[in-house]
């Protein structure tokens, strides 16, 4: 008898410490929506976020006014115990008209004396997309090679730039108004594959892409045959040993070496891409390294042969160019130092970034001779030459990326291809309207 006393006694007490539980609380829900004003759209809701770790949530109510007319957006029950809930508020189906509007929120917990959070929110309803104008005409590339293009947006946008495929190269804001986009025509890439178009999003999320007339020249690779002897193995693989010791030899390190950490370093290439300044940094045509003869070039398809088999093949996505052993390396253009360090393949190596997303690399250095965050001028030598990385003699490996993405080099060093292809076009651009066609 006593036991079952003792039992209802404390089963008095849980309920009755609940009850001041909830009697006792007295937090209203937190309540988030994200964004909580500007512009929105169906393609860009907002989100809420509820939290009440009291009581935990009750109920929900969220309406929508615009003009006179208010409907209701969401409305939602909850369990007992739920102390948070993430809710997307699709405005798919319901027809608003753009401008501006307004959202209310009423949020109620459990408590037994209710606690409850109305807040209201003003946006601007947004479903238009914004209007690109393509004001460059001419855009002729080389496979491989460089374009530009410049174009106008109708209202202040989140991204812009050239969609190819999986690949986007971000258009960047001049201060006379107009986008300007460094793009290629990717040396792996096909002719019917390459279908560049610009696009803008808005703030509200709303998309637009334009098409714009380009005419391509397909450049298919050059082939070459790389005979790995012993004795290079054997004097260059140790560099990477360390990388991978459980490696069975030397043969195995260079196979590792060739295909998974070159993946790792175009990635690295790829990052360092975002690293850029929105406006061109660069005058005129880019140096070449002085007295250097030409040893390999651009987009070679190169299969290496390993006691007369083939044992891997590769693409080689620069240009390699031989001068006296340690000669000093210029830079090639004005720009600023964004990687001075050892960067596998490529040994000791300075990138110099020179403007919507254009980079210049310098690979196999035996010295360095730039930090990071270094202004350099056309000529200021930022290194010498080496045989550092996967090397095999004295020489520089020279690279242009755009937006990490290897292009041909020798388009370049061609003055009067810098200037049919990019300075002639941005001066129209400048120019009035009637000033004449670009």
């Amino acid at each position: 008898m006593k036991h079952y006393a003792l039992t209802i006694l404390l089963l008095v007490v849980v309920v009755a410490a609940g009850g001041f539980f909830l009697l006792r609380d007295s937090q209203t829900p937190i309540l988030i929506l994200t964004p909580d004003s500007g512009p929105i759209s169906a393609k860009r809701p907002p989100i809420l976020t509820l939290e009440d770790e009291g009581a935990g949530l009750k109920n929900l109510l969220v309406t929508i006014t615009q003009g006179d007319k208010t409907v209701e957006l969401l409305r939602s029950e909850f369990p007992r115990g739920t102390a948070s809930q993430l809710l997307d508020l699709s405005l798919k189906d319901i027809k608003l008209n753009n401008g501006p509007l307004s959202i209310q929120v009423t949020a109620t917990d459990q408590a037994l004396l209710a606690n409850s959070i109305s807040q209201s929110f003003i946006f601007d309803y947004d479903s238009r997309p914004p209007v690109v104008s393509v004001l460059s005409r001419a855009h002729n590339l080389n496979q491989s090679g460089a374009g530009l293009v410049l174009y106008k947006i109708s209202e202040e946008v989140e991204r812009s730039g050239v969609q190819i495929g999986e690949l986007f190269f971000p258009g960047y804001l001049q201060d006379e108004g107009f986008y300007a986009c460094l793009f290629t025509f990717p040396f792996n890439m096909t002719q019917a594959d390459f279908l560049p178009r610009v696009i803008a999003v808005d703030t509200a999320g709303n998309e637009r892409k334009a098409g714009f007339y380009y005419h391509t020249n397909p450049r298919p690779p050059k082939r070459d045959n790389i005979n790995l002897s012993q004795r290079f193995l054997d004097s260059k693989m140790p560099e990477f040993q360390d990388l991978y010791p459980d490696a069975d030899n030397m043969l195995d390190i260079f196979l590792r070496v060739n295909r998974e950490l070159r993946v790792q370093n175009r990635a690295k290439l790829k990052e360092l891409g975002q690293l850029t300044v929105s406006s061109p940094t660069w005058q005129g045509a880019f140096l070449r390294l002085p007295n250097a003869a030409n040893r390999a070039g651009f987009n070679e398809q190169r299969s290496y042969m390993y006691g007369g088999n083939k044992v891997d093949q590769q693409t080689h996505l620069g240009v390699d160019l031989a001068s006296l052993a340690n000669a000093p390396v210029p830079a090639a253009n004005n720009g600023k130092v964004v990687f001075a360090d050892y960067l596998g393949i490529y040994g000791n190596c300075v990138i110099i970034d020179h403007g919507l997303g254009l980079q210049t690399l310098y690979a196999h250095l035996s010295t360095i001779n730039a930090s990071v965050g270094d202004q350099v001028d056309k000529g200021t030598i930022v290194g010498r030459t080496g045989a550092t990385g996967m090397a095999g003699g004295d020489h520089l490996h020279y690279g242009v990326t755009i937006g990490g993405i290897p292009v041909n080099p020798l388009e370049w060093w061609d003055a009067s291809w810098i200037k049919h292809n990019f300075s002639d076009k941005w001066q129209a651009a400048l120019a009035p309207p009637e000033a004449g066609a670009y």
